[in-house]
């Protein structure tokens, strides 16, 4: 059915130069890759506070539609069941609201290949953002309907097939500093869902609620983008306590939730 249509599609571009022309000036593509210190994941590090290498792509059209892919290495609690990656599959709607104010809303799918099975979950987000003043500022929301992938651990038969949702809410600012190639940025997080390791540790709130942010700068380097964080939660080592050994390093036993400085170097176009 899909080759059907794609090929039929192609046929009546090919038959239409002008047609598909104008189809052509209403996309975009717009893209970004990154190798970043440590993949933090609302505050929990993904790459066993290691490095990570992620980049992504996203193709737009005038009317505000738009759809992508982003992926990302990942390694200790971050692999999901025995997958080294994640890769996300997105697409949304954004269109401005008021002057200056965008609204956006889509649909994140969250795959890990070569993981365990019931790993992959859908999230839906809404975003509004625009400038105020100097700065930009955005707030969202993100739910994860009740799904598998993000119900508790359990080991009885009567567990099979559990599901459970998840809530995200959290605000960004960043804001330029004039005449510098300096950016200043903030985040604050908020995880409500199902605490514990998940069926294959795709806990997307481990402790069932807690906070997260990150304070951080950018500076523009001719195409480069260099970028500093200073990462924390409110994950305390009793609260994560029973998560142990999953939820600490694999090298000196620290948990993943801690306090870190992220480094990152990123290039878009």
């Amino acid at each position: 059915m899909k080759i059907r249509y794609l090929a039929g599609l192609a046929g009546l571009l090919a038959a239409s130069p002008a047609m598909a022309q104008d189809a052509a000036e209403s996309l975009s593509v717009s893209g970004s890759v990154a190798l970043v210190s440590d993949y933090r994941f609302r505050g929990v590090s993904q790459t066993d506070k290691e490095a990570a290498i992620q980049g992504g792509i996203t193709v737009g059209h005038d009317s505000g539609l738009y759809v992508g892919t982003w992926a990302s290495n990942l390694s200790g609690w971050g692999t999901f069941g025995g997958s080294n990656m994640e890769l996300d599959i997105f697409g949304g709607y954004a269109v401005e609201v008021a002057d200056g104010v965008t609204a956006d809303v889509g649909l994140t799918w969250f795959m890990y290949p070569g993981g365990a099975d019931t790993t992959d979950f859908a999230e839906l987000f809404a975003k509004l953002s625009g400038q105020f003043g100097p700065a930009n500022m955005l707030v969202g929301v993100a739910y994860a309907p009740k799904q598998e992938a993000l119900a508790n651990v359990s080991n009885t038969p009567q567990s099979n097939g559990q599901k459970e949702d998840n809530l995200y809410l959290w605000t960004d600012a960043s804001a330029g500093l004039p005449n510098t190639p300096l950016t200043l940025k903030a985040h604050l997080g908020y995880s409500d869902g199902n605490p514990g390791l998940g069926p294959n540790g795709t806990s997307v709130a481990p402790t069932g609620d807690y906070f997260d942010w990150s304070l951080g700068a950018d500076v523009a380097v001719g195409p480069l983008t260099l970028g500093v964080s200073y990462v924390d939660t409110s994950i305390s080592r009793a609260e994560s306590a029973y998560l142990l050994p999953n939820f600490s390093s694999t090298k000196d036993g620290s948990s993943i939730a801690d306090a870190q400085v992220v480094f990152s170097l990123s290039a878009g176009f």
